[in-house]
């Protein structure tokens, strides 16, 4: 894939996501996708794995696909992404036939720049026959390590991304975002999905706004009642 500007992503960030500047780590997996490599994210909750996809996802040209096994989350990704000024949609088992048709339709028509769909998803021949017909120059699948932590027990689907992503008339650029990774995992991953020559970035699991404390005091109630307040 030929590399996509990356001199657009910082205006981007500020003006639709509205930060000032990036995360550790955030900038060079975008930067890797926009340069059309494949990359990982090991990133804690909280570290705007999103963004790392988002971003790219919004600068390419054509359909941008979020692979997550979250549905319950995915219309919240969704309506932040509107707020913020960009096209998403998903497709899951919430919508009707009907919805699912239209979504579908308005995505062929270029309506959408990101879209979210469940992993089970991707085994339906409707979709496949969109997906066929779509220009998508990203597939980004999170919470990764389902693949291969929990692949087979949890959400079977993770382990059927790649005959999805074969029958394609064209490879997407590819990116991982487990949550957490031992080098297994991260190594298994990396095989399962084939990511070729992945950046693979770890930003570690510190998050300084996060501690524990162990307090003693004599009267419960009132030390309790002034943290409240």
């Amino acid at each position: 894939m030929e590399a996509q500007p990356v001199s657009e992503k910082r205006a981007l960030l500020k003006s639709v996501f509205g930060y000032e500047g990036f995360r550790p780590g955030q900038e060079q997996l975008i930067d890797a996708l926009l340069q059309g490599r494949d990359a990982m994210g090991i990133m804690p909750t909280g570290a705007g794995k999103s963004v790392c996809y988002q971003v790219p996802g919004v600068v390419m040209d054509g359909l941008a696909l979020v692979v997550s096994p979250l549905v319950s989350l995915m219309g919240d990704q969704v309506r932040a992404l509107l707020d913020a000024g960009i096209r998403g949609a998903y497709l899951n088992s919430t919508l009707t036939p009907g919805q699912q048709s239209t979504v579908l339709r308005r995505a062929l028509d270029g309506a959408y720049q990101i879209m979210y769909v469940a992993p089970e998803r991707l085994a339906d021949p409707r979709f496949l026959e969109f997906a066929q017909r779509a220009a998508i120059p990203l597939v980004a699948v999170d919470e990764a390590h389902c693949v291969s932590q929990w692949g087979q027990d949890f959400r079977p689907s993770y382990l059927k991304i790649m005959e999805f992503i074969d029958k394609l008339p064209k490879r997407p650029v590819l990116s991982a975002f487990p949550a957490t990774a031992t080098k297994e995992v991260r190594d298994d991953v990396i095989d399962i999905l084939r990511l070729r020559e992945p950046n693979v970035v770890t930003t570690g699991f510190d998050r300084p706004n996060l501690w524990f404390s162990v307090q003693a005091p004599k009267d419960r109630y009132a030390t309790m009642k002034n943290y409240i307040e």
